[in-house]
């Protein structure tokens, strides 16, 4: 990823395939939304970078992204880190050739790819943040969903003040680690995704599950083993993971209801489809799930 340092702020390159727009889009598919915020096309990011709180305003300049710091100028080493965070968080290093040409050739995907082309896969670059998201959305609905992590962020986690606006960083393993499940049945989590919240915390904090870990594993499918025998990671969870997370293109939660609902109003069903379906619509994605869904979801929000 080809990046500088310029007159106190970033300037990175990102990909061809790329349309800023159309990732804002997606990022502002809810109101509720409490680790960035967006102002017109601006977007602010607050990440912890060696125990600093950066607040990072991320815009689009002559076809680059150009990274500002509004209250404190972090380190060379940092921006290297920012650069880092903002590469994996837009999957900036995927080259979306063969998804395009895939793509292409799908009379589902097709329609979709044209109409969002340059959107690329928004991840979640902290694998706590990731499964603790995952673990919340488990068997609810999305609204409730981004109450809870509100919640969640707002009761544990950091923040800074900045021209009245509040800018919070997630809570970090260590912090939810050392608390109680009563204190997240407070906030309305059930008993069980309390349980299974502190132990992945307890699991992070202590070393036992990282990210480098997970992609030492040989292929995808030993990665999605070694999150199932995770206690309270099914399935759904594992892929959706991978595939935020692990950016992994072949994840695919083939379950996940957002997918059946887009699969049912872009092929105007009258229900929506089984997994079976689901797998025969799936067969020429081979490689690209990941996207597939990513672009089938996008279609969910429309009405931003």
């Amino acid at each position: 990823m080809k990046w500088k340092n310029e007159d106190c702020c970033i300037v990175i390159e990102p990909p061809k395939e790329f349309n800023y727009t159309e990732c804002l889009q997606f990022l502002k598919r809810s109101n509720q939304e409490v680790l960035h915020h967006m102002k017109d096309d601006v977007l602010y990011k607050l990440l912890k970078i060696n125990e600093q709180l950066i607040l990072c305003k991320i815009t689009e300049q002559a076809n680059n992204i150009k990274v500002i710091f509004p209250m404190n100028q972090p380190s060379s080493h940092e921006h290297a880190t920012i650069v880092q965070y903002v590469t994996e968080w837009f999957d900036f290093t995927k080259d979306l050739q063969g998804y395009y040409q895939m793509a292409e050739k799908d009379p589902i995907l097709q329609p979709l790819t044209k109409k969002y082309a340059g959107l690329r896969l928004i991840g979640i670059p902290d694998l706590f943040e990731a499964l603790v998201w995952a673990i919340i959305g488990q068997q609810i609905n999305l609204t409730f969903a981004y109450t809870l992590k509100k919640r969640f962020v707002e009761h544990f986690g950091e923040h800074v003040h900045f021209e009245g606006q509040s800018y919070w960083l997630f809570p970090t393993p260590e912090k939810i680690a050392a608390i109680q499940t009563d204190d997240l049945q407070r906030l309305q989590f059930t008993l069980r995704k309390s349980e299974y919240i502190i132990d992945i915390a307890k699991s992070i904090a202590n070393g036992q599950l990282t990210k480098d870990l997970l992609r030492q594993k040989k292929d995808y499918e030993a990665m999605k083993k070694s999150l199932m025998d995770i206690r309270g990671i099914g399935a759904w969870t594992a892929d959706y993971v991978l595939m935020k997370c692990l950016q992994q293109p072949t994840a695919f939660p083939i379950a996940d209801v957002g997918l059946h609902n887009a699969l049912k109003i872009q092929l105007a069903l009258e229900r929506k489809p089984t997994i079976e379906e689901m797998k025969n619509y799936a067969k020429h994605w081979q490689g690209w799930q990941a996207y597939a869904t990513f672009y089938l979801w996008r279609s969910l929000y429309e009405t931003i």
